[in-house]
């Protein structure tokens, strides 16, 4: 995992195309002219399903001018269990990253692992939802939501990279 590195800030984020959990095809191209959040999200990771519930609240809150793209690259997570999860959780989109292919162009390494790309495609933030670990148990800061309201105010978001936190994202190796 250590040649896994993140992309750098300010550059345009690298397209992808995945299929959702019907097998629609979905690319980040499809959400130009919105600002868009990348989740690398698990089914099974507690600090996700947290984000979850936070971030869809968000979602509500600033419309579509906002685009939520979650993309589930654990390789230990059937689709079945993606399904029901994010069903259960009320998410409506859910795509599928079978081979990490998009995880490792990215550089994501937790979920959730979150990158927000502005309305032209460029990078401007990638890291944590905000500042809640083990140690920290109530948030002071809200890293992901102070991004998206930077990118409304025609600023760049600052940090623009703080450390993602939550679950290590499975990933395996052909044998």
């Amino acid at each position: 995992m250590d040649s896994i590195n993140p992309i750098p800030n300010d550059k345009r984020a690298p397209d992808f195309t995945l299929v959702d959990l019907t097998g629609t095809p979905h690319s980040l191209t499809d959400y130009r002219n919105r600002i868009v959040i990348i989740n690398f999200w698990s089914a099974e990771c507690p600090w996700s399903e947290r984000c979850d519930v936070e971030l869809l609240s968000l979602l509500e809150e600033w419309g579509k001018e906002v685009a939520l793209i979650t993309i589930a690259s654990n390789a230990n997570e059937p689709q079945e269990m993606l399904l029901q999860v994010s069903t259960k959780r009320g998410l409506s989109t859910v795509l599928q990253d079978v081979d990490h292919i998009t995880a490792d162009m990215y550089g994501a390494k937790t979920t959730p692992h979150l990158f927000v790309v502005d309305k032209k495609g460029i990078l401007r933030y990638q890291g944590a939802f905000d500042n809640i670990t083990f140690r920290q148990r109530d948030a002071t800061e809200h890293f992901l939501q102070a991004a998206v309201e930077k990118l409304f105010s025609g600023t760049h978001p600052e940090p623009a990279q703080t450390p993602p936190y939550g679950c290590i994202l499975v990933r395996f190796t052909p044998e």
